[in-house]
């Protein structure tokens, strides 16, 4: 078993645009506990941690893969993969030495459950207009660089809907007069038989 192995996947996220070349979305990932003594090369490691790093990165990025035919690229000593919807680009980058089959599946997850979302309509103004979905989205996926989810239904019927059991509670209540009288009533019954039990 290698020595570096770990559940850190995923070093970032990131949704650019390429028309005026900006950022939409960009999540950097860094384990919460790197080992003692580590740079950032140990897996998990943040290894843009200014924002500065960060945008020189994803213009160097954007500039290499802008007409790429391939999906899959090594850039900086990073796995990163890729797939082109409308006027953005989705990103997932992860270690040097990451499954980029594993990544390509965190991609391909991420694309169809924006499909899904905003209804087959991913260009960089409904990614902006629904900014919330995206990120609950990212979120559902990976949480501090760990891959949770890769089902896009899943993770679109996460995002998208109230859990169900808060909705069926509130549907019975009566808030009416009478409603709010009986439900007195019906309490100091309970309290009643509690207190003839005592």
């Amino acid at each position: 078993m290698p020595a570096n192995m770990s559940l850190f996947s995923v070093n970032a996220i990131l949704i650019l645009s390429t028309d005026d070349r900006s950022r939409i979305l960009t999540k950097y990932y860094s384990a919460p506990h790197a080992p003692p003594g580590s740079t950032t090369n140990h897996p998990g490691g943040n290894p843009y941690p200014s924002v500065k790093e960060q945008k020189a990165f994803e213009k160097g990025l954007l500039e290499k893969t802008n007409k790429q035919t391939s999906d899959v690229i090594l850039y900086d000593g990073r796995v990163v993969v890729f797939k082109m919807e409308g006027d953005v680009m989705l990103y997932v980058v992860g270690g040097g030495d990451e499954n980029e089959i594993m990544l390509f599946g965190v991609i391909l997850a991420f694309r169809d459950a924006l499909a899904i979302l905003l209804k087959n309509s991913t260009d960089k103004r409904t990614l902006v207009e629904n900014y919330d979905l995206v990120s609950l989205a990212i979120d559902e996926i990976i949480d501090d660089g760990i891959i949770l989810e890769t089902d896009p239904v899943i993770i679109a019927s996460r995002v998208s809907k109230p859990p169900t059991q808060d909705i069926t509670s509130v549907k019975n209540i009566d808030l009416s007069e009478q409603g709010l009288l009986n439900a007195w009533e019906f309490g100091k019954l309970k309290l009643a038989e509690r207190m003839r039990q005592l």
